[in-house]
């Protein structure tokens, strides 16, 4: 289904610092499912910049592949996530696709436009999302109704409301806050294709035109949009700072770890906000 035959896996494992001899044996259980979600999260950003830079957006493995492992670049959610499919089904993994409303910008009925991932162990169904950037998930969570998690001090939980829709949530310093609601269906790799296909090339789409690039982290989350950088720490503590025309290729490079070619470097600079 996610084409996992096809990934070079040792080159995965080695961009996110996994060593089986090290960290142990990759089997379709749960603490594998853990250590690759959190060590893809620390090592991966989420960044918008193929979009943004008006270049498409490929989902087939080896193209993922050439980018996020062998460029050491980022992506958004359709990238981030069916690269992470590709590795779970061919590790062995039950894997489906989800699809989401994005509730965290405050959008009463905003379109699906966010892809995840739903993994089944023993029977279980876990909540699995490596690409909802600086707000998202350290680790697999249970999917399941008022299942609570607390990820090195960032809290979360599931609910389920009318006709079976999950709702992901996080507790901020103010309460609850929904982040996303998606139901119970199952999206496949072309679901995902023609999703990527709006988020990437439609007007009304957030990611063109600025650039994003986000990063979770334990202590704390990073996100930088057009040329605002915004720090979140565990307590709720929040700064934000101007990234200026100079310094926005060495910011996405030392505090995402974006390495771009010099072509690419001159296309984001050109799209910092003028007169900052």
């Amino acid at each position: 289904m996610w084409s996992g035959e096809e990934l070079d896996l040792d080159a995965y494992l080695a961009r996110i610092g996994y060593e089986p001899e090290r960290d142990g044996e990759l089997v379709p259980d749960l603490r594998t499912l853990t250590y690759l979600h959190r060590a893809h999260v620390a090592a991966v950003p989420f960044e918008n910049l193929d979009v943004a830079l008006g270049k498409p957006v490929f989902l087939d493995v080896k193209s993922l592949q050439a980018k996020l492992v062998d460029r050491r670049r980022g992506g958004y959610c359709y990238e981030q996530n069916s690269l992470f499919a590709a590795v779970l089904e061919r590790i062995g993994f039950t894997v489906a696709g989800r699809g989401a409303r994005n509730r965290s910008r405050g959008a009463v009925l905003p379109p699906v436009t966010h892809a995840l991932l739903a993994v089944t162990i023993e029977g279980e169904q876990w909540l699995t999302d490596v690409g909802f950037g600086w707000q998202g998930l350290l680790e697999p969570m249970p999917l399941r109704d008022g299942a609570r998690v607390e990820q090195s001090g960032w809290t979360f939980a599931v609910g389920v409301e009318e006709e079976g829709i999950h709702v992901l949530r996080s507790l901020r310093p103010q309460g609850w806050t929904d982040l996303y609601a998606f139901a119970p269906q199952t999206l496949y790799p072309g679901d995902f294709t023609v999703m990527n296909h709006y988020s990437s090339s439609h007007p009304q789409s957030r990611f063109l035109g600025q650039v994003v690039a986000q990063r979770p982290g334990a202590d704390v989350r990073k996100a930088l949009v057009r040329a605002t950088l915004t720090t979140v720490r565990s307590d709720g503590v929040t700064e934000d700072r101007i990234v200026r025309a100079d310094g926005l290729i060495a910011t996405l490079e030392t505090e995402f770890g974006i390495e771009l070619d010099e072509e690419e470097r001159a296309g984001v600079r050109r799209m910092h906000p003028a007169g900052v």
